[in-house]
């Protein structure tokens, strides 16, 4: 019998040279999840399918992932040859790839995102993993310098798709980066504004904000830190 392997290939189109090519992800069976922190960020037992999100195009090398749009403008092409793709070195991404292959999938990817104008929560999402790839090394300070780009692109998404659905996990996860980033007194505005929103329905997101809620009173108090009126009392 023969031993199936954790990675497999799927065939993808490049929306900037429009060649196919081959991919790896991994498989289902060998997603095996060790722990997830309070923004989302899985850790993996061992093969992170985290690290093959984005697909890099052996040809052209332009970087992307199943969230990008997948029409690109004549004009966005052109820009990509001359920023990036005259120098690309056929690098070739496709197949198994290690904590250094992975981010400079996503670093290419954000290029590409950049140069392309994707939306902001594509640009959003690809900066938050880039800070989880820094996370997983406990580089401290580099992820907290990713964790504030993806704040602040988080805070646009929601100024610009404000009405857009789960806006919950959305207000929820600026709160929660906030609490990271050491912003208490923002982190807890955003936790009051999901707990106190009665349109809110989503009892996942109301629950977690209640819980990290009380956890930014901790950190609060940890810190020896004067704490607002409203968390005097000990409750959201």
């Amino acid at each position: 019998m023969t031993e199936v392997e954790p990675l497999y290939l799927i065939k993808v189109n490049c929306i900037c040279c429009e060649q196919s090519f081959q991919t790896s992800r991994v498989r289902p069976s060998f997603r095996k999840t060790a722990k997830t922190d309070s923004d989302f960020c899985i850790h993996y037992k061992q093969h992170n399918p985290d690290y093959y999100v984005v697909r890099v195009c052996p040809y052209c090398g332009y970087a992307f992932t199943e969230n990008f749009s997948d029409r690109m403008t004549p004009k966005s092409k052109q820009l990509y040859y001359e920023k990036l793709g005259k120098n690309w070195n056929a690098l070739d991404l496709t197949g198994e790839r290690d904590w250094n292959a992975a981010m400079q999938s996503y670093k290419l990817a954000l290029l590409c995102a950049q140069i392309k104008e994707e939306k902001d929560r594509v640009i959003a999402g690809l900066l938050h993993h880039i800070a989880w790839l820094y996370r997983y090394k406990d580089n401290k300070e580099q992820e907290n310098r990713f964790l504030e780009f993806a704040l602040d692109a988080y805070v646009k998404v929601f100024e610009t798709e404000g009405a857009d659905v789960n806006n919950a996990r959305l207000m929820y996860l600026i709160g929660e980066i906030n609490r990271r980033l050491g912003n208490y007194s923002k982190a807890v505005l955003w936790f009051g504004q999901v707990i106190n929103d009665k349109k809110i329905m989503d009892s996942a997101m109301i629950r977690a904000c209640r819980e990290q809620w009380v956890q930014t009173r901790e950190d609060m108090l940890a810190a020896k830190l004067e704490l607002p009126d409203e968390m005097k009392e000990g409750g959201a």
